[in-house]
């Protein structure tokens, strides 16, 4: 294997997955492989060093595994934002439009505090539907988001355009074309 590898490079595509005509951009080899890994961390932190972060919310599912990873480097407090009806405590919550739906999305009432500074992640940025309700809900209980960080944008989507209409900060590692 190059050592002169990008992010990129680690992502497997899966044709027609999960219906005809979507090109799925798998992370799941990204993060099996430990350089791929290490270098997607730490290139989703570069942006951030020396900024001041309070917590790191990561999206329902594969953004708890880049979330876990972050908040560790930086030292922070971890939160998830989860499917409706996965948390144990109280709750606020967020419906949100899919491409083939709706969903909600819902955060403990107390996981963030007025005025914590907060870093959003998730693997991939398409329609930014999920990011979005995700955003309302951690402005909902004060907090002060940062920036947005993901690995994968597809850009013919919109959602990195949706998340800078709402005066977000959108940091991705790389683009892939088509949907």
């Amino acid at each position: 294997m190059s050592r002169n590898k990008t992010v990129k490079d680690y992502i497997r595509t899966i044709v027609d997955f999960p219906h005809e005509g979507i090109m799925f951009r798998d992370v799941t080899t990204l993060f099996a492989d430990p350089r791929g890994f290490r270098i997607a961390i730490d290139q989703m932190l570069h942006p951030y060093a020396g900024e001041q972060i309070d917590k790191v919310v990561g999206l329902e599912a594969r953004g708890f595994i880049l979330g876990g990873a972050i908040a560790h480097q930086l030292s922070v407090g971890f939160v998830p934002i989860r499917k409706k009806g996965k948390l144990p405590g109280t709750t606020i919550s967020q419906d949100y439009k899919l491409e083939y739906g709706e969903a909600i999305v819902e955060i403990h009432d107390d996981a963030i505090q007025p005025g914590e500074k907060i870093l959003v992640v998730d693997d991939l940025l398409a329609t930014g539907g999920t990011a979005e309700a995700g955003i309302k809900l951690i402005e909902r209980l004060g907090g002060e988001i940062v920036s947005c960080a993901f690995i994968i944008d597809l850009p013919e989507l919109g959602g990195r355009k949706l998340l800078e209409g709402m005066g977000m900060d959108v940091h991705v590692l790389c683009e892939f074309e088509g949907l």
